[in-house]
């Protein structure tokens, strides 16, 4: 195994769950909403199944509000995207459309600063 890998599980009463499989044996994963870190986001190892983990996220309810939500998964090291959780509420959207692109622009924007940072970091100018 080279990979992480985050398998969605359930998300009830507010609460989402999910199974990462990774070969680090503390992963740090975060969940990122409109680039902003979320609290309560808890990874427990399962000692009987090596590599695993159960990663659970209570959602805020700030995020619940019209339209559709995403919070982005990612590797805080490598900054690697795991998943995502989209949170759809209100007036339903016409379609997914709506979530994907959601999902697109919240990639964008953690590309477009993880960019920045590396101008930075090199000396270049963006």
């Amino acid at each position: 195994m080279t990979q992480s890998m985050l398998t969605p599980l359930r998300l009830r009463a507010g609460i989402w769950e999910g199974v990462l499989t990774t070969p680090t044996a503390n992963p740090r994963i975060e969940a990122l909403f409109q680039g902003t870190p979320l609290p309560d986001l808890h990874v427990t190892a399962l000692p009987d199944q090596p590599g695993c983990h159960i990663v659970k996220l209570a959602l805020p309810s700030t995020l619940i509000s019209d339209g559709v939500q995403t919070v982005i998964l990612r590797d805080a090291e490598t900054r690697q995207t795991l998943g995502h959780i989209a949170v759809q509420a209100g007036i339903a959207p016409d379609d997914d459309l709506r979530a994907e692109l959601d999902l697109l622009r919240a990639e964008l924007d953690l590309l477009k600063r993880a960019f920045r940072r590396h101008c930075t970091e090199s000396g270049h100018q963006d």
